[in-house]
């Protein structure tokens, strides 16, 4: 089933609103572009949809693209039930069977790297592409975002800690969002306050925080699974490792779960890359795409 969706984000021209009813939840996405091969954007943390407005339009030029709120996250259904890594790939597996335009080019940037990567290598036959941005995965190198002891970040633990996002961050979104902006990000005016309010609005939901605290407890403790996976199922379609400030750290991580890897850094942004250089992000993308696109 698809409906179309009133939000309360700023309109981005070209671009059309959608839920999706799988796997117990209700999915929100948007889509842009009627040409050409698809493409799904998959967002990170503190994040939605939304880090991906300036990108879209790009990419729709050529492609058919679709960009979607994770469980728990930006306007798509708090579910009851868990909103782990492994519940969100299932669940991503389901959205593309709802949006049947065949298998798809897949990006993941930050902390969706493990539920797409879960995604792609449970289901192969969905994924054109794999691309990651700015990301790891557990097992590979996620572990270490946690360990202050040795230069990971207090943020972690605390937002994988049961009911302690909320309990501590309700009514005071903005101050933790602008926390992660001022420490992660290096272009000026790259975030700005619109986008802020923007991802404030739906993280002071209730139960707002409840898909951040599901990932992010999901991702610290599925190292051993998460590698189980990657040793049984590594990707086998043609992978993208774009790096930001953390060079090389996507490209290390994919090079041990993937065979047919490229590796693109772009220089001078920080972690947000989709928007802190959309115009770049969108060139690495869709440059990629199209050479896949072509060997096929």
């Amino acid at each position: 089933m698809t409906s179309s969706f009133v939000t309360a984000s700023p309109a981005v021209a070209g671009v059309t609103h959608h839920t999706a009813e799988v796997n117990g939840t209700t999915l929100h996405y948007v889509s842009a572009g009627d040409t050409g091969s698809p493409i799904l954007l998959v967002h990170g943390w503190p994040e939605s949809w939304w880090a991906f407005r300036d990108v879209i339009p790009l990419l729709a030029a050529t492609h058919r693209v679709f960009a979607v709120d994770l469980r728990g996250f930006g306007d798509s259904g708090i579910a009851d039930g868990d909103h782990d890594l492994a519940t969100m790939a299932e669940d991503l597996h389901q959205l593309v069977a709802h949006l049947g335009v065949g298998p798809v080019h897949v990006t993941c940037q930050d902390i969706s790297g493990g539920p797409v990567f879960a995604f792609a290598a449970t289901h192969p036959g969905d994924v054109l592409s794999f691309t990651g941005v700015e990301t790891t995965l557990p097992g590979y190198g996620w572990e270490m975002l946690a360990d202050v002891r040795n230069g990971g970040s207090w943020h972690v633990g605390f937002l994988a800690a049961p009911g302690i996002p909320e309990l501590f961050l309700a009514g005071r979104e903005r101050v933790m969002l602008d926390w992660a902006v001022s420490v992660m990000t290096m272009v000026p005016g790259g975030i700005t306050e619109a986008d802020l309010d923007e991802f404030a609005r739906t993280y002071a939901r209730p139960g707002g925080w409840r898909g951040t605290e599901g990932l992010y407890r999901s991702s610290l403790t599925g190292g051993d699974r998460m590698r189980a996976l990657a040793e049984s199922r590594p990707l086998t379609v043609p992978v993208l490792a774009v790096d930001g400030i953390n060079t090389p750290f996507t490209e290390r991580t994919m090079r041990q779960v993937a065979g047919d890897v490229t590796a693109v850094t772009i220089p001078d942004v920080g972690h947000f890359v989709a928007q802190e250089a959309p115009a770049a992000f969108a060139t690495a993308v869709g440059d990629f795409v199209d050479r896949v696109d072509r060997s096929r």
